[in-house]
């Protein structure tokens, strides 16, 4: 199976360990963004795993691809444009200290991409799977576009489209509201991945379920996931992330998949000590496409992509630098975290 995501990847900058931007003159630097990090877990699931971006050409870019390149990622497919290099800063958090994120990507290589620029036949050449988010659709009016275009096309091409709704907030600051982005994309998805929040902001889909609340109720989760299949006829599943948010150390983490047929729900993990949260929802839709396409059953599949996310949590920076055999430790009920001789 071919693997074939499409978004923006940035420069990371994080303030060292946890503390407040520039309480120290030094950040640290990395890449990262939700498809690209996607790309990353399949391509480290022995996955062939395609990334498809728009960057510039100056030495940021050149990096980026070599990192990619490096994890077993697929670079052959991306563009390089005028244009700068997205950022994004980050401050860790702590206790009860949230997190912090700034973007700072207007006029990015992508986001000035417009729909027409991208030979979507020849990007879709081989491919089995295509993987987006609600993230390249809101960084800019052109980026929305192109969006719509890719997954219009993949559709057409009878691919199987994912997409995690991914709601950003900060990010939706060009005149369009999500949701009138959103619905016309998800109507030609198969497979949606959202939290709470992603689906009532995204979608506009109306529930109960407080995404303020550190403690969820799971029996709102079916009826939620319901609604989603309910709106959108041709999507196949919904799978839902549940995180209980106790303090930026602690979380309570696990999932739900509805397939119409049935509500699957995954085994709960408590999650202390977390050194970095970021990118936790990206490795559990690349822990959901691996186990659809290769375990039997799908609630191996979603038991393997939430301890997938799980172990996210202990990694520093946006990448999951686990395979395989350290996911399905976990999900087989390993979580001592003794020293592996």
């Amino acid at each position: 199976m071919t693997v074939l995501s499409f978004g923006e990847i940035m420069l990371r900058l994080k303030s060292p360990g946890t503390e407040r931007f520039l309480q120290s003159p030094v950040l640290e630097a990395g890449f990262g963004g939700g498809e690209s990090n996607v790309a990353v877990s399949l391509a480290n699931f022995e996955v062939h795993s395609q990334f498809l971006t728009v960057l510039p050409e100056n030495i940021i870019g050149d990096e980026c691809i070599r990192q990619l390149r490096a994890f077993g990622v697929d670079v052959s497919k991306i563009q390089r444009a005028q244009g700068r290099m997205g950022v994004y800063y980050i401050e860790g958090g702590a206790n009860q200290l949230p997190g912090k994120v700034l973007y700072d990507r207007s006029y990015s290589a992508i986001a000035l991409a417009k729909k027409g620029d991208i030979d979507w036949n020849a990007a879709f050449e081989g491919v089995d799977w295509f993987h987006i988010t609600g993230i390249t659709p809101a960084i800019s009016g052109s980026a929305a576009e192109l969006s719509l275009e890719s997954v219009r096309i993949a559709r057409e091409k009878g691919l199987t489209v994912s997409c995690d709704l991914n709601y950003r907030k900060n990010l939706w600051k060009y005149g369009t509201k999500a949701p009138d982005v959103m619905r016309k994309l998800v109507e030609y998805v198969d497979i949606a991945v959202a939290n709470e929040e992603d689906i009532q902001k995204s979608l506009g889909i109306g529930t109960d379920v407080d995404v303020g609340s550190g403690n969820l109720d799971r029996d709102r989760y079916r009826e939620l996931g319901d609604m989603v299949l309910k709106a959108y006829p041709g999507m196949h599943l919904v799978a839902i992330t549940l995180r209980e948010s106790h303090s930026a150390d602690s979380n309570g983490w696990a999932g739900c998949l509805n397939d119409r047929d049935n509500f699957f729900q995954s085994k709960n993990y408590l999650i202390q000590d977390i050194v970095d949260r970021v990118g936790g929802g990206d490795a559990f839709s690349g822990g959901l496409i691996y186990g659809l396409s290769a375990l039997d059953s799908k609630q191996r599949a979603l038991e393997f992509a939430v301890a997938a996310g799980a172990l996210k949590h202990s990694i520093p920076g946006d990448y999951n630098r686990v395979g395989k055999d350290d996911v399905s430790r976990l999900m087989e009920g390993d979580g001592t975290g003794r020293v592996q001789r």
